[in-house]
C-alpha cells in the first residue's frame, strides 16, 4: 500500500548518534529513516500516546480531558498538540501531568479551535508532524482504525536510557519487577508516569483507598517496615526458621504444627512482668479462643506447605527450599508504591527514589537471592489474594518469575542481589 507524500515536516533523515529509549521509539526511528510511513504509523497505532493535561481540571473532573497545547516556531501560527510515546515522556513535575490515548482518538476529538498540527515526540530524531484537521487527519488516523493496539501483555520492558540499569536505585526498582512484568511497564522507570495521572490516582484510590499525600506516606512507611501483611504469617514462618536452625535445616510439618500449638498455649497462660513502671499482669486467654487460634495457625501452615510444594513443581523453589519470610510481598509493593505516588503527584521524585533505595536495602537484608525474594513475594501475594485456587494471582506471578529468571536483559540476571 502506498502512503503517499509525508506530512509537512516529516522527511527521512540520516541516522544520528541516538539511542531510542525503548522498542517503540526504535521502530519509529527506523521507519522514519527509511521513509516508511506505513510502518511508522502502524507502530504508533499500537502504543499509548501521552499528552499533557490540566492538573486542576483532572483533579476536579477525572473523567474529562483537559488538553494543554504547546508552541513550536516551525509550525505556522506556532500552536501544536504535542504527544509522546512512553519512553519519551519528560521527567515528572509537580504541576505538569499527562494522560494517554490511542492514535485514532486524536483525529476523532480534534476541534477547529485546536492546533492545526500534532507533533509526535517533539525535537527527537523520531519526531513527526501530523496535520490534525480533516481531511488530512484521515491519512494517519486510518492506521489506528486498522491496527489493534498492542495489549499490555506480560513481558520484560526496559528503558535503555532514562532509567538506571545498575547500582542501588536499579536494585530497588528491580524489587518491583514482578509487578512491572505482569503489567507490561518499564521495570527501571524511576521517573514514573505509569498509565497517566488520572489512572495512577484511580489505581491508588480503588486498590488502597489513597487520595491524599498523608495516606500515601502512611502506606509507604508501613510497606517499607514490612507491616502491611499479617503478623500471623510472620509468626508461623518465624517459628519454622527457629526450628530449622535447631534441627539443621529440615522441618517436619507435623512438628511445626505441634510447636505452633505449644507456643500459642504457653503465650496464652497469662504472665506477670516486673518493669520500671511496676508490675504488669496479663490474664489467661479463654481456652476456646486459644484453640481457635491454634486451629487457624495450623490451617495456615497447611496452606504455606501446599503453596511451596506447587512452587517447587513450577520451578520457583528448588528442591527442599522453603520460603523464609513474606517481607518481599511488602517490599516489592513498596518499590511500586513509591512510583505510584510519584505518578499521582502525591510525592516527589526525590522521595520516591529514597523509598526505592530503602526497599532494595531491606530486601538484601531479608533474602539471599532474587529467587528467594521472588518466592517470598509470590507466597505473600497468594496468601492475601489467591485462597488456594492457584488462579491468576498465582499463575501470573509464576510466569513473571520465569521471565525474570531467564531473559538475558532481566535485572535479576544483571544486578547482583547483594
Amino acid at each position: 500500500m502506498s502512503f503517499g507524500p509525508p506530512p509537512a515536516g516529516f522527511s527521512p533523515v540520516a541516522a544520528p548518534a541516538w539511542t531510542p529509549p525503548s522498542e517503540i521509539e526504535q521502530a519509529l526511528f527506523e521507519a522514519k529513516g527509511r521513509g516508511d510511513w506505513a510502518a511508522y504509523f502502524g507502530a504508533l497505532a499500537q502504543d499509548r500516546l501521552f499528552f499533557e493535561i490540566e492538573k486542576g481540571g483532572a483533579d476536579a473532573t477525572p473523567r474529562a480531558t483537559y488538553a494543554v497545547f504547546g508552541y513550536d516556531p516551525r509550525v505556522a501560527g506556532g500552536r501544536i498538540w504535542a504527544v509522546y510515546t512512553e519512553g519519551m515522556l519528560p521527567a515528572p513535575e509537580p504541576h505538569r501531568v499527562f494522560d494517554w490515548n490511542h492514535l485514532e482518538w486524536f483525529a476523532k476529538v480534534w476541534q477547529p479551535t485546536d492546533p492545526p498540527m500534532i507533533v509526535v515526540n517533539p525535537g527527537s530524531p523520531c519526531e513527526a508532524f501530523l496535520p490534525s484537521a480533516p481531511p488530512h487527519s484521515a491519512a494517519w488516523a486510518q492506521y489506528g482504525e486498522q491496527t489493534p493496539p498492542r495489549e499490555r501483555s506480560m513481558r520484560l520492558r526496559t528503558l535503555r536510557v532514562g532509567g538506571p540499569l545498575h547500582g542501588p536505585v536499579a536494585h530497588g526498582l528491580a524489587c518491583g519487577a514482578l509487578l512491572c512484568v505482569n503489567n507490561g511497564s518499564f521495570w527501571n522507570a524511576m521517573a514514573w508516569h505509569g498509565t497517566g495521572y488520572p489512572d495512577e490516582r484511580k489505581r491508588l484510590n480503588e486498590w488502597w483507598g489513597i487520595t491524599t499525600r498523608e495516606q500515601w506516606q502512611y502506606y509507604l512507611r508501613d510497606l517499607l517496615a514490612c507491616e502491611q501483611h499479617s503478623s500471623v504469617w510472620d509468626f508461623a514462618l518465624g517459628l519454622r526458621r527457629t526450628i530449622a536452625r535447631d534441627f539443621g535445616g529440615h522441618v517436619d510439618v507435623g512438628y511445626w504444627r505441634q510447636a505452633a500449638a505449644n507456643v500459642i498455649r504457653a503465650r496464652s497462660e497469662g504472665s506477670v512482668v516486673v518493669g520500671e513502671d511496676g508490675v504488669t499482669k496479663t490474664e489467661p486467654r479463654p481456652e476456646s479462643e486459644v484453640e481457635a487460634h491454634i486451629e487457624g495457625v495450623q490451617r495456615l501452615i497447611g496452606r504455606i506447605t501446599r503453596y511451596e510444594a506447587r512452587m517447587r513443581a513450577d520451578g520457583v523453589l528448588d528442591g527442599n527450599q522453603y520460603v523464609s519470610s513474606v517481607d518481599a510481598w511488602d517490599l516489592g509493593r513498596a518499590s511500586k508504591m513509591a512510583r505510584w505516588g510519584l505518578g499521582a503527584r502525591l510525592g516527589t521524585l526525590k522521595e520516591a527514589e529514597a523509598a526505592v533505595l530503602q526497599a532494595g536495602r531491606a530486601a538484601a537484608l531479608s533474602y539471599k537471592s532474587w529467587q528467594d525474594f521472588s518466592a517470598g513475594y509470590i507466597l505473600g501475594r497468594c496468601l492475601h489474594f489467591d485462597d488456594e485456587e492457584f488462579g491468576d494471582w498465582y499463575q501470573n506471578m509464576v510466569e513473571a518469575h520465569r521471565i525474570l529468571m531467564s531473559d538475558p536483559g532481566s535485572p535479576w540476571l544483571t544486578i547482583p542481589f547483594r
